[in-house]
C-alpha cells in the first residue's frame, strides 16, 4: 500500500491529456467486463489508432481507481514509465472488484482459491483470466500476449494473477507487492501493529460503499494532524480510535484489530503459498528504502524461487523508496548520494523486460539479481539471490558499548527502562504524517535516549559489505511478560557530525519470538532467547567508518505501544500500559549477536 500523499499525487496526474506525453494517437474505450460469476469490472482500454502490426496488451489492475473516467478523458501517461510514450501497445487499466466503478464486494489481498470448484469460486487469478480473456476476443488487433506490472497494491494483483494464469500472460512484474501483511507488509511488522500508517491509510481507503462509485470519501473528516507523535500519544489504547474518529465504518482497520496473531486469516491473504506452477516470466522490483513492501518484493521472488523449477524469475533491488524507481531522477536520498540517477537505470530493465517477452522486441538481459548497493554505490548482478559466494559472520554485542566484530570473548549485560508514556520516536522531527525518510535518518537522537542501546566497532580497518538478511540474536530478560525489540544496523560516517546514517532497522513483537500464530509471555526475570529477521541488505561499511547496532522497545508512532504485559493489545485500556525494565545480556553463556552474510 502507498502512503496516502502518494496515492493522491499518482491519481491526479492522470487527468491531463495524454496527447502531451506521446506522439502516438489513441482512441480510449470504457467497458464493463464480465467476470465468471456475472459480477462486471470497470476497465479503460487505450487503443492505438493507425497500429501497423498487432500489439501485447500491457494491464495494469487497481484498488487506486482507474480515472480519469470517461472516453475522452486521457490519463498523462500510458504505461510503467516514460519511456513507454512512444512504445505502442494495447494499455489497460481495471478497478478491480468491489473498487471505484467495478461491481461486487472488495476484500482485503483476496485469499486465493487453488481448486475451484465453481463459477462462484473467484479471486484475482480468475478475475483476472476472465478480463484477459475478455480482452482476446474483443479487442481486435492484439498478437495474442499480456503483461501485467503493479506497484504496491496493484503489485499484489501482478502477483494474484500468477497461479494458474492465462495462457496469454507471458511477463508480470510485481513491484513492492503486498505479500504477507502479518510478517513483514503494511499492517504488520512481526506481529508489531502499524499504526501510523493503518489509521491514516484506512481513513482514505475503507469507507463503506454500498454502489460503485469514482471517488471514495474520506471516513472521517475531524482527523487533523500536525504533530504525529503527540496526537497517537495522546489518543492512547487502539480502542480508543472506533470511539473518536472511526465509529466502526473501517471494516479492515477492524479485521486488523480483531486478527492479531496469524490465524486463518492472515494465513488465507498470503499469497506465497500460492505460487507454484508459474508460467509467466517474472521480474520481481522492490526498494532498499520502502517503508511499505520491501519484505513482499524479496519475498514474493524468493518464494517463486523455491516453489517453482525452471521459472523464468528475476529480482531488481535499488536505493528506492515506495515506487521511486519510476520517478524521473532518484540519485540522493537523505544523507545518502548514490552518484548517479538509480530510477532511469531500472527504468531501462522494464522497458527491455516487457517489450523483449511481448514484442520480441531488443534483449533483456538482466542477471538473476540486479542489487545496488548502497556505501560503495554499485550496481552488482548475481547468479542467485542472496549471493552463494557470501559468508556468515557475526557481530557481538559487548560491554561499554562495543560491537565485536572479530572476537566472541564478550561479557556482561546492559539495561534500559521502557516507558509507554514516553515511547523513542521513530524520527527526531515533527510531521503529521509518517516520513520515509526515517529509512535513512540519522540516528543520534536515539543514541542519546536512555531507552536506547548502541554498540559501536572499532574504526574499520577495510570495507565490509553486506548481501543478505540480517538476524538479531538476543539473550534478554524483562520484568513484564511482554516487550518489543527494535534492531537498527547503522553506518557511522567519519564526518565532523558522525552521522549515523541508517541502513536496516525491524521490529518483533516478543511475544512472537517463538511462533506468530501461538504467541507466548515471557517469564519476569528469566533469561530468554529472541531472534528477529531483518530485511535484506546491500550495503558497504566503507574502511574508516563504524558500524553500530541500537536496540530498542519502542518506535514511536511507527509501531503501537506494547502494554508490556502478555495480553490482547487491540483490547488495551489506557490503564494497563506498564514500564518494563529490561536487560540484554551478552556473555560467553549468553551472547547477543547480529548475524550477516558478508561479501569477500
Amino acid at each position: 500500500m502507498k502512503p496516502v500523499q502518494f496515492i493522491l499525487i499518482f491519481c491526479l496526474i492522470s487527468f491531463v491529456s495524454c496527447a502531451q506525453q506521446t506522439n502516438i494517437e489513441y482512441t480510449k474505450i470504457e467497458r464493463m467486463i464480465p467476470m465468471r460469476d456475472g459480477i462486471k469490472l470497470f476497465t479503460a482500454i487505450y487503443i492505438p489508432k493507425n497500429a501497423s502490426e498487432k500489439l501485447p496488451i500491457l494491464m495494469e489492475r487497481t484498488p487506486y481507481s482507474c480515472a480519469p473516467y470517461g472516453e475522452s478523458n486521457y490519463r498523462n501517461r500510458l504505461g510503467p514509465n516514460a519511456l513507454f510514450k512512444n512504445e505502442p501497445y494495447i494499455y489497460v487499466y481495471q478497478d478491480v472488484r468491489g473498487r471505484h466503478m467495478s461491481e461486487g464486494d472488495f476484500q482485503e489481498m483476496t485469499p486465493a482459491i487453488d481448486n475451484k470448484k465453481s463459477n462462484k469460486d473467484v479471486d484475482e487469478s480468475s478475475d483476472t483470466y476472465d478480463t484477459v480473456d475478455w480482452l482476446l476476443k474483443n479487442i481486435d488487433n492484439n498478437n495474442g500476449k499480456v503483461g501485467i506490472y503493479g506497484i504496491s497494491y496493484p503489485g499484489f494483483y501482478a502477483t494474484a494473477s500468477l497461479p494458474n494464469a492465462h495462457p496469454a500472460i507471458v511477463a508480470v512484474s510485481p513491484q513492492a507487492p503486498v505479500t504477507d501483511e502479518f510478517e513483514g507488509d503494511d499492517a504488520y511488522h512481526r506481529g508489531a501493529f502499524y499504526l501510523m500508517d493503518n489509521f491514516d491509510f484506512m481513513n482514505f481507503f475503507d469507507s463503506p460503499r454500498n454502489s460503485p462509485r469514482k471517488e471514495d470519501p474520506f471516513i472521517s473528516d475531524k482527523i487533523n494532524i500536525e504533530d504525529a507523535y503527540q496526537f497517537y500519544l495522546q489518543m492512547g489504547a487502539l480502542s480508543n480510535y472506533n470511539a473518536k474518529y472511526f465509529e466502526n465504518k473501517s471494516k479492515i482497520w477492524n479485521e486488523y484489530l480483531e486478527h492479531n496473531t496469524n490465524d486463518s486469516y492472515w494465513q488465507q491473504r498470503n499469497i506465497r503459498t500460492h505460487l507454484k506452477n508459474i508460467k509467466p516470466a517474472t521480474l520481481l522490483v522492490g526498494g532498499f528504502f520502502d517503508a511499505e513492501d520491501m519484505f513482499g518484493a524479496l519475498n514474493t521472488y524468493q518464494a517463486i524461487e523455491k516453489q517453482n523449477t525452471g521459472n523464468d524469475n528475476k529480482l531488481v533491488m535499488g536505493p528506492w523508496t515506495h515506487g521511486a524507481w519510476e520517478s524521473s531522477n532518484w540519485s540522493k536520498f537523505v544523507s545518502y548520494d548514490f552518484s548517479s540517477n538509480t530510477s532511469t537505470y531500472f527504468q531501462q530493465l522494464e522497458y527491455d523486460f516487457f517489450n523483449s517477452h511481448l514484442k520480441g522486441k531488443g534483449a533483456f538481459n538482466a542477471g538473476e539479481a540486479t542489487i545496488f548497493f548502497t556505501g560503495s554505490n554499485e550496481w552488482k548482478t548475481f547468479a542467485q539471490w542472496p549471493p552463494k559466494e557470501a559468508v556468515q559472520t557475526k557481530w557481538f554485542l559487548n560491554e561499554q558499548h562495543g560491537l565485536a566484530i572479530n572476537t566472541t570473548a564478550t561479557k556482561g549485560f546492559d539495561e534500559y527502562t521502557s516507558d509507554p508514556a514516553n515511547p523513542v520516536p521513530y524520527i527526531d522531527k515533527k510531521a503529521g504524517e509518517r516520513l520515509s525518510e526515517y529509512m535513512a535518518a540519522d540516528q543520534r537522537f536515539a543514541t542519546k535516549r536512555k531507552d536506547v542501546l548502541y554498540y559501536e566497532s572499532p574504526v574499520l580497518e577495510n570495507d565490509i559489505t553486506l548481501s543478505g538478511p540480517l538476524t538479531a540474536s538476543l539473550s534478554v530478560s524483562m520484568t513484564g511478560t511482554d516487550a518489543d525489540f527494535i534492531i537498527k544496523v547503522i553506518d557511522v560516517l567519519p564526518d565532523t557530525a558522525q552521522t549515523q546514517q541508517l541502513v536496516r532497522a525491524e521490529v518483533l513483537r516478543g511475544k512472537f519470538r517463538n511462533s506468530f500464530e501461538k504467541p507466548e509471555p515471557f517469564e519476569p526475570n528469566k533469561i530468554t532467547p529472541v531472534k528477529l529477521v531483518l530485511n535484506d541488505v546491500a550495503h558497504t561499511f566503507k574502511k574508516g567508518h563504524k558500524i553500530m547496532v541500537q536496540v530498542q522497545s519502542s518506535w514511536f508512532p511507527l509501531v503501537d505501544r506494547n502494554p508490556q504485559q502478555f495480553m490482547n493489545i487491540p483490547a488495551a485500556k489506557d490503564s494497563d500500559f506498564k514500564k518494563s525494565d529490561i536487560k540484554i545480556y551478552h556473555d560467553s553463556q549468553h551472547p547477543s549477536y547480529i548475524e550477516c552474510l558478508q561479501l569477500k
